[in-house]
């Protein structure tokens, strides 16, 4: 192969793959925030070729849906969300303008609602959050594809 095939095939591998909206943080927004990412991800399948799976497309949708509801909910003022491709996984990031970090409450089948965040971190490769000079960044990550044996990648199921 030679230098300028090299290199036209690393900048493909290195092609940063992202959308990024802001909110306002009303109530269309969610909606809104969920059709961005899945038409996000059909043009990752159909413009770049990468496999993304029925379950991957479910669980960022769903991802989105929580952060952002909690944002919406929670924070005063706008919210940004990106959503990357970067690894074999999607990560999605919301930033809101509330510095409280949120906090996984106990489980209780009883409990109406306030189950976004134990939703996230079920569903997820990983889950972090993290404090901004103003508010909070929270970043969840999705597997793009599922194991050969049909199991989701990189999600151990007895964890």
């Amino acid at each position: 192969m030679d230098q300028a095939a090299q290199k036209q095939d690393q900048l493909v591998s290195e092609e940063l793959i992202k959308v990024s909206e802001g909110y306002e943080g009303g109530s269309g927004d969610i909606s809104k925030a969920r059709r961005l990412a899945r038409t996000f991800l059909e043009g990752v399948q159909a413009v770049h070729g990468l496999p993304v799976s029925g379950r991957a497309m479910d669980t960022v949708q769903l991802v989105v849906s929580e952060l952002l509801t909690n944002a919406c909910k929670y924070a005063p003022g706008p919210c940004l969300l990106d959503v990357e491709v970067t690894g074999g996984r999607v990560e999605v990031t919301v930033w809101d303008s509330n510095p409280t970090l949120p906090v996984a409450t106990a489980a209780d089948p009883g409990r109406v609602g306030q189950h976004g965040l134990e939703i996230v971190m079920a569903v997820c490769q990983s889950f972090e959050v993290h404090r901004e000079p103003v508010g909070k960044r929270m970043v969840a990550a999705v597997m793009l594809a599922d194991d050969l044996g049909g199991d989701v990648a990189g999600h151990d199921p007895c964890a």
